[in-house]
Formats: structure tokens, C-alpha cells, sequence
């Protein structure tokens, strides 16, 4: 495999999206990641979205480019397993991704013993060890309380897992940054982080927290306007709704421009004694500002005032349903490089990504497939864990691992 982390070898036990996530990003930069599952599959190894076969689109989308380990956890040996595959020698090896909380044979004070120079990579939920996902760390945080219609009085979830998300890059930075100082030093860590603590950390950078200490007014709803400053759906002619953005100034002096409404926001700012040029005093007045605006939008369709949008290099994007935007922009097909058509075994043929970032010391790697459960049993046992031909045949017939296999219910993991 090429790529920039060419030779490093990493171990991952996850489910979800974090864990799973840091893993697929370090093997899209060239990686070998290993992912080890229960025989049975994964907790994660049919959830939805699904493929027309039943299989887990999700499960594919996360496990892209690594090898697959299935083994029986439950067992002495399959933990064995395991723990020889984690610490396993090699100068770029040693190396281990995990959400999985598990105490006495795959923590880092008992793998240590086997490899001192181990870098250990924990996800938990919250500080205290309570799980928690995305859909629990998002209420408690008042996240759901500033989301949704002004008018709204309930808490409006979101669709996107962003503290996964953003939990997943920082495993991966996180590993990095350890076996950087195990190059330095030849010491290996056990590093800690949770999802909760990246999601309060990131309202921390975002004066969240400073904001309910320090004001007395609580921030509340604000539908589809951009906090702080000026930006906007809108309705048009053809029933479509675009979106546009007046955060800076060339943004908002571009946007009154092209809709010609220049005079109009001026006099509403002589009326009012308001300075517009202000991005706080536009956010104050949005609702003024979008009355003056609205008229514009509703006379026209879409595609009447896109090429005079895009010219004049406004800040703006139509609303599309995620079929409409596959179907539609090209930055989500094969025009754009990051993007290969990949027949997916179980799956079929649709775009699939690879890393999104192009390091110039290495050429864009296409993305490879997510492997079926235990496609790679038998060559990691081999070339990694270490276990001769009379062991590894030993070790298949006694149900401790397992080879290439289909879940029951026609999900391949």
C-alpha cells in the first residue's frame, strides 16, 4: 500500500463511527490497519444505511482500505490472539486504536507488559468511563436547545454525528503525536480521550461557555440563520430554497449588489440608526434585512440568477436532499479526484472517497473496499501475530478464528 503513513501498522477494536472512523483515515494514508471483530461481527457490523442486499453501507463507508481479523474473543486463545497481534514486533507496529473498554487482557497496563513501547489510543464516552454517543453528549451540552425553528419550542437533534467526527480526526492526531514522541524517546503511552470532553472543549474554542457564564441572555433559536452575522434561506419562484451569506464585507456588499437592494438596506440603516456595515448589528436585524431580501428571491427561479451568483463570486449554495446533491454536483462523482467509482462486493457500484487531503510527496491513493469479515484471518495470523501453518489450521478448525464470511442475515461485515 502507498501512501504517506506507508509502513505503519495499526491494530483497531471499535465499533461506531469515532474509532472506525480514525482507523479508515490512517489506512487511506497508507496504513496497514487491522481491525479485529467477533466472529459473530461486529456491534456495528449490520447498521444502517443498508445496500438493497441487506448489506451495511455504513459499516463499508468506515472500514475502507483495512484488513480483517475475525476472531473468538470469548476464549483464552482468541484473546491471545489478539494481544500477539497487537504488540506484535516492528519498529512502525505496535499501535492500537479502541473504543472497546475492556480490563484485565486489552488495557494498556496489561498489553504493555508485552511491548513497553506500546502506543495505546482509548475512546471512552465520558471521563468517568460512562458510555455516551453522539445523541446523548449533544443534549446534555444544550446543543438540541439552539437548534431547530425560532419558533420551536422542543430540542431539535442533529443527523450529523459531529463529536464522532470530530472525535475520530483527534484519535488520529492523537496517535500520530504518540508515536512521534515513542521516534523521540522509544517510550510508548497510554493516551486517554473523550467524546463528551471533545464535544465541551469545542463549545469552549467557540466562547459557548464563555457566552452563558459571562451573559445574562441565553442564545436561543435561530432557524437557518447564520449566528452573529448575516445568512439566509430563502424561498424561490421555482419552489427551490437557496441559502446565501453576508458574514464578511465583500460577502454582503456582493449579495446587495446582485439583488440590487443596496438603497433599500441603506435606508434601513439611516431609519434605524444602525450601522449594517456591522456583522453583529446585520445579525440583530436579520429579520429586517431577509424582509428586504425576500421579495428579490421569490420573483426569480434558481437557475435564473446562478450564473450571475457565481460570477460575481457571492457566498451562496441551493438546498438539495442528499439523492438530489449525488445526482447533481460534481464535487460528489468522479469529476473530483478524491472520488472512485468502486464496485463494492455485496454493495454495488457507486462513489466511493478517498483521503480528502493530496500530499505532494505522494501520488492520491484510490480507495480500496472494506474487507468481509476474516478476509485477512489467514495472512495476519501468518505475517503479523505470528503463528506457524500447523497452529493457524489448529486455530480454524477449533472455532477460534475464522475465514471470508457472510452474516446470517445477509450482512457482510
Amino acid at each position: 500500500m502507498t501512501g504517506i503513513l506507508s509502513g505503519m501498522r495499526v491494530v483497531e477494536g471499535s465499533a461506531f463511527v469515532a474509532v472506525p472512523l480514525a482507523g479508515m483515515t490512517l489506512a487511506q494514508m497508507g496504513a496497514d490497519v487491522i481491525r479485529f471483530d467477533r466472529i459473530e461481527g461486529g456491534l456495528d457490523s449490520g447498521r444502517w444505511p443498508l445496500a438493497p442486499s441487506g448489506n451495511s453501507l455504513f459499516w463499508a463507508g468506515l472500514n475502507k482500505g483495512k484488513r480483517s481479523l475475525a476472531v473468538d474473543m470469548k476464549t483464552p486463545e482468541g484473546r491471545e490472539i489478539i494481544t500477539r497481534t497487537i504488540t506484535a514486533p516492528g519498529p512502525d507496529a505496535g499501535l492500537f486504536l479502541t473504543n472497546l473498554r475492556v480490563r484485565g487482557w486489552m488495557d494498556h497496563e496489561t498489553l504493555s507488559q508485552h511491548r513497553p513501547d506500546l502506543v495505546m489510543v482509548s475512546l471512552l464516552g465520558d471521563r468517568h468511563g460512562r458510555p455516551q454517543v453522539d445523541y446523548t453528549v449533544n443534549p446534555a451540552l444544550g446543543i438540541p436547545d439552539i437548534t431547530g425553528p425560532e419558533d420551536h419550542d422542543a430540542p431539535v437533534a442533529n443527523a450529523l454525528p459531529a463529536w464522532d467526527l470530530m472525535a475520530g480526526h483527534l484519535c488520529v492526531s492523537s496517535l500520530l503525536a504518540a508515536e512521534r514522541h515513542r521516534l523521540r524517546t522509544g517510550e510508548g503511552q497510554d493516551v486517554e480521550l473523550a467524546l463528551k470532553d471533545v464535544a465541551a472543549a469545542t463549545l469552549g474554542h467557540l466562547g459557548m461557555i464563555g457566552d452563558a457564564v459571562l451573559n445574562t441572555e441565553e442564545r436561543g433559536k435561530a432557524g437557518n440563520s447564520l449566528y452573529g452575522a448575516y445568512g439566509q434561506d430563502f424561498l424561490c419562484a421555482d419552489g427551490r430554497r437557496v441559502m446565501v451569506i453576508g458574514l464578511t464585507g465583500r460577502q454582503w456588499g456582493g449579495l446587495l449588489k446582485i439583488t440590487g437592494t443596496k438603497e433599500a438596506i441603506e435606508a434601513l440603516g439611516r431609519r434605524t440608526g444602525r450601522n449594517l456595515r456591522d456583522e453583529g448589528v446585520r445579525w440583530e436585524m436579520r429579520h429586517e434585512i431577509s424582509a428586504l431580501l425576500a421579495p428579490w428571491f421569490a420573483q426569480r427561479t434558481v437557475d435564473s440568477f446562478r450564473a450571475d451568483f457565481d460570477a460575481a463570486g457571492l457566498t451562496w449554495s441551493e438546498f438539495r436532499s442528499v439523492k438530489e446533491a449525488v445526482a447533481q454536483d460534481p464535487d460528489l462523482s468522479p469529476d473530483n479526484p478524491m472520488f472512485t467509482l468502486l464496485n463494492q462486493p455485496g454493495l454495488g457500484r457507486f462513489p466511493v472517497p478517498g483521503h480528502a487531503a493530496q500530499f505532494s510527496a505522494t501520488e492520491r491513493a484510490a480507495p480500496k473496499a472494506a474487507p468481509v469479515l476474516g478476509a485477512n484471518t489467514e495472512e495476519i495470523l501468518s505475517e503479523v501475530t505470528g503463528c506457524d501453518d500447523t497452529e493457524i489450521a489448529r486455530l480454524f478448525d477449533q472455532g477460534i478464528v475464522q475465514g471470508p464470511f457472510k452474516m446470517a442475515h445477509g450482512s457482510a461485515a
